[in-house]
C-alpha cells in the first residue's frame, strides 16, 4: 500500500491544502510535482490498494490544461483517489468534474472529492491568507472522513456524486503574461521554475504568451519583485469577479 499526492501547485495554495488532507493520514506520502516540467510522468504508476490525492487549481472554473495533460500520462491502475480543486473563493464550476474524468480515464477510482480555497494567485484581496486555521481545521476533519472510507470500503460502495457538467464550460486564459521592470538581474530563476517553460533564458525579460499559463509563479519566486502583470488588466479583472467573491466560501467535501 503506498500514500502520494499529486500536485499542481505554481504559487503554493493548492499544496498547502493538499499538506493539510494528506498529514491526517498519518503515512509517509510520496509528492508529485506536477508542475515539474522535467518530470517523466508516463513512467509514474499506482495499484489497487494504493491512496491518492490530487491536487489541482481551478483556472476560470477548469483544470489548467498543462496539469491535465501531466495526469493524463500517470497510470492510476485501480488506485483509490480524492480530488481536491483549489479556487480563490469565486467559484471552481466544472473542475472537479473535469478532474474526475481525466482521474478515470487514468485508471483511479475517484472515492472523494474536496472543493477548497486559498488566496487568490492573481487578486490577492480575494481569499487573503487562505487556507486559513478554519480552512485547515475543517480540511484536516475532511481528510479524516475520508480516511475511514477508504479504510472501511472496497470495491463497491466507494462512487461518489462529483458536481459539474458536461460539457465543460468553455476554457479561457487570464491573458496576464508577466513581464520584468528594471529590478531584474536576470538571475534566470523564473526561466528555471516556470511550470509551462514558457520563459527563454536569453530572453528573460517576457514569456511566450502562447505557452503562459498566468500561474503567476514567476512573479511569486522572483527574489527582487522584478515581475509582474498590466495592474490596470488586474484592476477591470478584480471588478469584474468583486460580487462573487464578497461572501467568503468555506471548504466542500464530497464523499
Amino acid at each position: 500500500m503506498k500514500y502520494a499526492q499529486l500536485v499542481f501547485s505554481p504559487t503554493g495554495g493548492t499544496e498547502k491544502a493538499a499538506a493539510a488532507i494528506t498529514k491526517e493520514w498519518g503515512q509517509d506520502v510520496e509528492t508529485v510535482d506536477l508542475t515539474d516540467g522535467s518530470r517523466q510522468f508516463s513512467q509514474i504508476a499506482f495499484q489497487e490498494g494504493d491512496l491518492v490525492l490530487i491536487a489541482v487549481p481551478s483556472y476560470g472554473g477548469r483544470v489548467p490544461e498543462l496539469a491535465a495533460g501531466r495526469l493524463a500520462q500517470i497510470r492510476g491502475n485501480g488506485a483509490c483517489c480524492v480530488l481536491t480543486c483549489v479556487y480563490g473563493n469565486r467559484a471552481y464550476e466544472d473542475t472537479l468534474i473535469e478532474m474526475n474524468d481525466v482521474a478515470e480515464t487514468c485508471g483511479f477510482q475517484v472515492i472523494a472529492a474536496v472543493a477548497a480555497i486559498a488566496e487568490h494567485s492573481i487578486m490577492h484581496q480575494y481569499a487573503a491568507n487562505r487556507p486559513d486555521q478554519r480552512d485547515v481545521e475543517n480540511l484536516r476533519e475532511a481528510s479524516r472522513r475520508i480516511l475511514d472510507k477508504f479504510q472501511r470500503a472496497s470495491g463497491t460502495g466507494m462512487s461518489v456524486q462529483i458536481p459539474g457538467s458536461r460539457p465543460y464550460r468553455k476554457a479561457g486564459g487570464a491573458g496576464l503574461v508577466p513581464k520584468a521592470g528594471t529590478a531584474c538581474v536576470n538571475c534566470g530563476l523564473c526561466a528555471a521554475q516556470c511550470p509551462a517553460m514558457a520563459i527563454n533564458r536569453e530572453a528573460i525579460r517576457t514569456a511566450d504568451a502562447q505557452k503562459c499559463i498566468s500561474c503567476m509563479r514567476c512573479v511569486v519566486k522572483c527574489p527582487h519583485s522584478a515581475r509582474s502583470v498590466n495592474g490596470l488588466l488586474v484592476s477591470a479583472a478584480s471588478l469584474a469577479i468583486k460580487k462573487a467573491c464578497s461572501q467568503r466560501k468555506e471548504c466542500e467535501l464530497f464523499l
